[in-house]
């Protein structure tokens, strides 16, 4: 996967498109990412010692990484990723765009 924790994103498909988040989880055996403030669910929980009040709880539910693109670091635009290796032989991860080095 291109995508690791922590990337800056932009959501470029459905209900929250043009949303820039931060990501949370990736679940490569899924194909899907957990974006921070991005695809928002409710859920109903019971009374536990996380939560003793119970109630509608508000979290992040996975989207597939085909509606993320990384968000260029210089302008914030979505982008796409290349590889390349630098001097010392490290391979890292590059903005298409601006040219600017992610890892």
């Amino acid at each position: 996967m291109r995508v690791k924790t922590g990337d800056n994103v932009v959501v470029i498909a459905g209900k929250d498109k043009s949303k820039k988040g931060r990501i949370l989880k990736v679940l490569p055996s899924e194909g899907r990412v957990v974006v921070e403030g991005v695809n928002i669910v409710k859920r109903h929980s019971k009374p536990s010692m996380a939560h003793p009040d119970g109630g509608i709880i508000e979290k992040e539910a996975p989207i597939h990484i085909s509606n993320v693109a990384i968000a260029d670091p210089k302008t914030g635009e979505p982008t796409r990723i290349g590889y390349k290796f630098t001097e010392d032989g490290k391979k890292v991860r590059y903005s298409k765009k601006s040219g600017e080095v992610l890892d």
